[in-house]
């Protein structure tokens, strides 16, 4: 799809601006029936349903075959594409051994993220003129900046080169747009997101009504994440630190690490103390076959896609009752060994060569089997939706985008992987699952991370952010100067000024 061709799904999407909503549970707006653009934004009500079109872009990350998590799972050293066969989702399998081109790069990893930015350029030009209470449209403004922000921050470090749209543009433009630096984007990222910061509400109090907004607390962590990104090291420990609070503790944001780490996917805690920007799912939105993808399902497909093919137990089993899945994201041996002996191995890891081998299950190895799972998304039966749509396509678990423990060890990174106060948030993601005290540095924070954020879509980022890729991913077919980036897709430059990111011609 050509940016061309994002101008009228904004149409389609936001135009008609009741057709979308980010899930029952978060931000339920009843649908209204149609309005043409230059007739709608009359009144606040209509000024939430474009504010939920926009927040709705955030699924990208669990909704959909092409989701963000399994995607940049596939990539890493911990995981394999995984699937049917070598063919099952093309794009997962050639960003998973790096034969990764402008033609298998799914193209919505681009416009999906625009879209989300169309939708914000839009609310951002209507919102001065409708009438409202005023404190209502700051915070409205803030929530969409904040959001564009991290759609770009999105677009950027994985394409790093793409074209810097902030208002709407006419059709007849689209094709003359060309890309602005990424020194460009990322300074545009962060007049959003510190622009939005006071107009924000501190935290978010009413989980059942507001559960899913951004607020100081997530826009102060978005911030500091960015920076970290770019290289500003003192100012992403200056904005984490005030997100972390005292180690251990609790922020003034009311952050506080869980008690146990296996609650964290328990499907029900949903909006707990340690979640920071949490993506929401519902199993009542009825996605079937024929909408799964199009940004009107809301159910998380993460699970469906990594549990394991066929499962089935004995009638007498210890094993717990999985509900069958793709068999995506099978997990490398790699991760397994580095997990085997910490204690969030089995919140993690699910081993079910172990358990075929003892009778206690059984399942049917599918591509890249490793007889490893990945437990903090494999739902039970009893997880499966009982409504309409596709049972499998409407799972309810939300996924964390920022969490505590990985804002404690972003912090810590920022600081440079030495001092007392690193050594403090190291400690305390360890202490939080029964570990003691290692010695703090940059190779023990980021071995951390990958034992604590495991398949939640950060390994790959934090190898290309740290300069590791190189040597992690030899094995996998990674390149050196062309893979620390994605291709843009072949149909984003058919006509335009857009150009190819370096080597993938």
């Amino acid at each position: 799809m050509k940016l061309k061709n994002i101008k009228f799904s904004l149409i389609a999407f936001i135009v008609i601006f009741s057709a979308t909503s980010c899930s029952e549970e978060f931000l339920n707006v009843e649908p209204k029936g149609t309005a043409l653009e230059g007739n709608y934004y009359t009144n606040e009500t209509e000024a939430y349903s474009g504010l939920v079109a926009v927040y709705d872009v955030l699924g990208k990350q669990s909704r959909g075959f092409e989701n963000m998590i399994c995607m940049l799972n596939a990539g890493s050293d911990d995981f394999y594409a995984g699937g049917g066969g070598a063919t099952d989702g093309t794009g997962m399998q050639s960003f998973s051994d790096y034969s990764i081109s402008a033609v298998t790069i799914p193209s919505s990893f681009w416009n999906d993220f625009y879209q989300g930015i169309f939708r914000a350029n839009i609310l951002l030009q209507k919102l001065p003129a409708i009438p409202m209470p005023e404190a209502a449209k700051a915070r409205f403004t803030a929530e969409t900046k904040a959001l564009r922000a991290y759609y770009y921050f999105e677009l950027v470090r994985t394409f790093k080169n793409v074209p810097l749209i902030t208002a709407p543009i006419a059709t007849s433009e689209i094709y003359n747009i060309m890309q602005s630096s990424s020194d460009i984007v990322y300074a545009q990222i962060e007049k959003d997101l510190t622009e939005a910061l006071p107009d924000l509400p501190t935290s978010i109090t009413d989980v059942a009504i507001e559960g899913g907004r951004f607020s100081q607390g997530s826009v102060q962590a978005l911030l500091g994440k960015v920076y970290l990104y770019e290289g500003k090291k003192n100012q992403a420990a200056a904005a984490l630190a005030l997100v972390n609070g005292s180690p251990a503790g609790t922020s003034v944001y009311g952050y506080k690490l869980l008690s146990k780490f296996s609650e964290l996917w328990t499907i029900s805690n949903k909006l707990n103390t340690e979640s920071i920007i949490e993506i929401m799912s519902t199993d009542k939105s009825n996605t079937d076959w024929g909408n799964w993808g199009s940004g009107s399902d809301e159910g998380n497909s993460i699970n469906v896609m990594v549990g394991p093919r066929s499962f089935s137990r004995p009638a007498v089993s210890s094993a717990p009752n999985y509900a069958s899945g793709y068999s995506f994201n099978t997990v490398t041996q790699s991760l397994y060994d580095v997990l085997k002996s910490d204690p969030r191995f089995d919140a993690t890891i699910v081993d079910m060569k172990s358990l075929k081998a003892s009778g206690q299950a059984d399942y049917s190895p599918g591509y890249k089997d490793t007889g490893y799972f990945l437990k903090k998304f494999m739902p039970l039966t009893t997880d499966v939706s009982t409504g309409g749509g596709a049972t499998v396509l409407n799972y309810k678990q939300n996924v964390y985008a920022i969490r505590l423990a990985d804002t404690y060890l972003m912090e810590a990174e920022a600081l440079g992987g030495t001092g007392t106060r690193a050594q403090a948030l190291l400690d305390a993601v360890r202490a939080r699952v029964g570990l003691g005290s290692v010695p703090v540095s940059i190779d023990a924070i980021l071995l951390e991370r990958r034992m604590e954020l495991a398949g939640e879509g950060h390994r790959w980022f934090d190898l290309v952010r740290t300069g590791k890729a190189a040597s992690a991913l030899a094995i996998k077919g990674f390149t050196v100067g062309k893979n620390e980036i994605w291709p843009i897709p072949l149909k984003e430059l058919e006509n335009t000024k857009i150009v190819q990111n370096p080597n993938y011609n």
